[in-house]
């Protein structure tokens, strides 16, 4: 049975842009937003913890959290700095290639003491490497990680070069009890962290014994995403959408993750998360932007 939860997304808030149009993003906001709306049905809610220029996009990102019912008191307000923006193209694979723009008002994430109050009831919490490449923002983020007593604390690799860097990397692994990666970062992080040769199955248990987590995710595209426990390697059933025109593939890995994140909160059993990853991340990847509403047939998924 399902039951209510508060997950949070921390780090960063910013505009995508993709050929003419740009959406609300940044994986810390994504995953919110798909926690929300996964939640909706047992009383649960998604919350972003991230910080905004006093501009048109910042106003537009507030006002996108008001209009899908969520709570805007955790996004800060810069007089100083824009709101984010990443410039988003593909390479003749059609992954996307990140232009991430520097010094923006989400590098300047403040600590304010109302977030102990979050940081420790929430039972989720989310938050990537992006965020960390300014100290202030980096501080602020390891205080609410060490602050929380979230169960599920998901450190989603979400590699940006030139914005991480060993240190880092390792500390978030650290303090994390879930990992997200992808196959490149997962090469990546082979090694950084010399993980050791073997396949690809073989590194993944590497990682998660390494730090003790609790699960390390793999998401693989269209090939779904794989679910790693220290009992087991779990694949869920395959999804497919049919794209529209303008869709784009932004964000799908971060629909994944809130999924991930609300079945665990809500005790799905693995196999049953892994199929509610691959059918939010398929659904998302079909759709334009990363913060699509999702269909009744996903939302039915949970505890059922």
């Amino acid at each position: 049975m399902a039951t209510s939860f508060t997950l949070v997304g921390i780090g960063e808030a910013l505009f995508d842009v993709v050929g003419n149009s740009q959406h609300p993003g940044g994986a810390p906001l994504n995953i919110a937003v798909h926690a929300q709306q996964l939640g909706l049905s047992s009383g649960g809610r998604g919350v972003l913890v991230s910080r905004v220029g006093q501009d048109g996009l910042g106003e537009q990102i507030a006002g996108m959290l008001r209009g899908r019912g969520m709570t805007h008191d955790y996004l800060q307000s810069d007089p100083d700095h824009a709101t984010g923006r990443v410039y988003v193209d593909h390479d003749d694979q059609g992954e996307p290639i990140y232009d991430i723009l520097e010094n923006a008002a989400w590098d300047q994430l403040q600590y304010d003491p109302d977030m102990d109050t979050l940081a420790m009831a929430c039972q989720g919490v989310c938050f990537g490497s992006l965020a960390q490449r300014h100290a202030q923002s980096r501080n602020t983020i390891y205080r609410f990680l060490d602050t929380s007593r979230a169960r599920y604390k998901l450190f989603d690799a979400n590699l940006r070069g030139p914005f991480y860097d060993r240190q880092h990397i390792m500390r978030s692994c650290e303090s994390a009890t879930v990992v997200k990666v992808n196959q490149s970062e997962l090469d990546t992080l082979t090694e950084m962290l010399s993980l050791g040769d073997g396949g690809t199955d073989d590194r993944a248990k590497r990682l998660l014994e390494r730090y003790e987590l609790r699960m390390v995710v793999l998401t693989r595209g269209p090939a779904g995403t794989v679910l790693y426990t220290p009992d087991d390697r779990h694949e869920g059933e395959s999804a497919s959408y049919q794209p529209t025109d303008d869709a784009d593939t932004v964000g799908a890995g971060d629909a994944c993750a809130a999924a991930v994140l609300v079945g665990l909160v809500t005790r799905m059993p693995t196999g049953d998360i892994a199929t509610l990853a691959n059918h939010t991340g398929a659904f998302v990847a079909s759709q334009p932007g990363a913060t699509s509403e999702l269909p009744p047939s996903i939302l039915s998924m949970i505890g059922e």
